[in-house]
Parts: structure tokens; C-alpha cells; sequence
């Protein structure tokens, strides 16, 4: 049988086929990136995610990174007017 393909994003993210279905997670939990944004979008500080989570202010600097590059890799287009 094939192990599967780790894919490391960056050293506190990794995608495993294994872990969340294959979404992001930070490395060494089960915590996905998204869980880490959509905290932060709802209006939680750092510290509560870190407490919530078990996730450090590094992991959550890179989830932002993470996501800022994703934005950064989409295309845009111009809404008429």
C-alpha cells in the first residue's frame, strides 16, 4: 500500500490525505488553517485561539501567510459599471 503524499506549505503547515480529509492543518494537530482564519475573522483575539486551539502566535502568523498567498494567487476581474 502507498503512504500517502505529505505536503508541507511551510514549516507549521502541512496538507496530509490522512489528516482533515487533506485540508491544511498546523503541523503536529488536527487544528485546519481555517478554523485558525475563521476564529480570527469572528472577531476571536490571538490569545483566545491560542488558549481555544493549542496552536501558538507563530502558527497563527502562518495560517495568515498561508491564506494571504492564496488571495495573492487568485485572479480578478473588474465588476462593470
Amino acid at each position: 500500500m502507498k503512504k500517502p503524499v505529505v505536503i508541507e506549505i511551510n514549516e507549521r503547515i502541512i496538507i496530509d490525505p490522512e489528516i482533515q480529509h487533506g485540508k491544511p492543518v498546523i503541523r503536529g494537530t488536527r487544528i485546519p488553517v481555517t478554523r485558525i482564519i475563521g476564529g480570527l475573522a469572528g472577531g476571536m483575539t490571538a490569545n483566545e485561539i491560542i488558549k481555544e486551539y493549542g496552536v501558538s502566535q507563530e502558527d497563527i502568523r502562518a495560517a495568515l501567510i498561508y491564506a494571504e498567498e492564496l488571495v495573492d494567487k487568485d485572479e480578478y476581474y473588474p465588476l462593470p459599471t
